[in-house]
């Protein structure tokens, strides 16, 4: 809509002036996919390591790896939902309104006639549909071979 409003011109936006801050809503989010990560590589890591410990060590391994699924699994994903409902999104950019003006177009003459004269020759109508009732319909496949075979029992 804005190219037709202004004959094809595209806007000129001025670049954002002062510190580029991340938006809590972004930390945010971003916190909760490094927690899900992290979760990704530490639960295999204390799975495996419980899985190679002796005695009573293998299950401290693998409580700390429950602990950690549910931290980061369960967490992560909550962190993201806290973060996309509840905190600030970045600030909206300031657009500036266009001050391009058109230029005036000078009026131009009315034209008399925009069609061309009517054609003297007029094309004759379509021709009606040929009564195809009384061609005879084709003859059979079968029939030049059956006449060919009825001919050689004959000689025969």
């Amino acid at each position: 809509m804005h190219l037709l409003a202004h004959s094809g011109m595209l806007p000129n936006y001025p670049a954002p002036t002062g510190e580029k801050t991340i938006s809590p809503k972004r930390k945010g989010v971003k916190q909760g996919v490094m927690l899900m990560l992290i979760g990704v590589l530490l639960v295999p890591i204390l799975g495996v390591m419980s899985a190679f410990a002796p005695g009573p060590l293998e299950n401290v391994f693998a409580f700390f790896a429950a602990l950690t699924a549910l931290i980061c699994f369960v967490g992560g994903p909550l962190r993201m939902l806290f973060a996309g409902i509840f905190e600030e999104g970045a600030k909206p950019q300031y657009v500036p309104g266009s001050t391009y003006i058109p230029p005036v177009l000078p009026a131009q003459p009315a034209r008399v006639s925009a069609l061309p004269p009517a054609a003297v020759n007029t094309t004759q109508p379509w021709r009606p549909r040929p009564q195809t009732a009384e061609i005879m319909p084709p003859t059979s496949v079968t029939d030049h071979t059956t006449k060919l075979l009825e001919k050689t029992e004959e000689t025969e």
